[in-house]
C-alpha cells in the first residue's frame, strides 16, 4: 500500500525525500509499537530496521521495550517462590 503525504517544505530543511520516509515510517513503528498495536519484531519489519536499529530508538524516545503489569510481575514472582520453597 502507498499513501501520500504533504509535508510543507519548512520541515524538510538539510534532508530528503528518502530520509523523511525512513523517519517517518520509524516514527509510526515506535508509536504503534508504544500502543501495543504490533509487536519489537513488527514494528523493525514495518519501520525496514534491524532490531537493535529499533531497540535504540527506543531507548532515545523512551520508549519500554519490556514491560510487565503488576499483575503479572507478582504472579511470576510468586510462583518463583513456590519453586524455591520447594527446593
Amino acid at each position: 500500500m502507498q499513501i501520500v503525504v504533504n509535508i510543507p517544505d519548512q520541515y524538510l530543511l538539510d534532508t530528503n525525500a528518502v530520509e523523511i520516509e525512513q523517519r517517518l515510517k520509524l516514527y509510526t513503528a515506535l508509536l504503534m509499537f508504544q500502543a501495543g498495536q504490533i509487536s519489537a519484531g513488527g514494528a523493525c519489519d514495518f519501520a525496514g530496521v534491524d532490531r537493535y536499529t529499533f531497540l535504540e530508538a527506543c531507548k532515545r524516545h523512551n520508549i519500554d521495550v519490556i514491560s510487565y503489569d503488576e499483575e503479572a510481575l507478582e504472579s511470576e514472582f510468586d510462583q518463583l517462590k513456590r519453586t524455591a520453597d520447594s527446593c
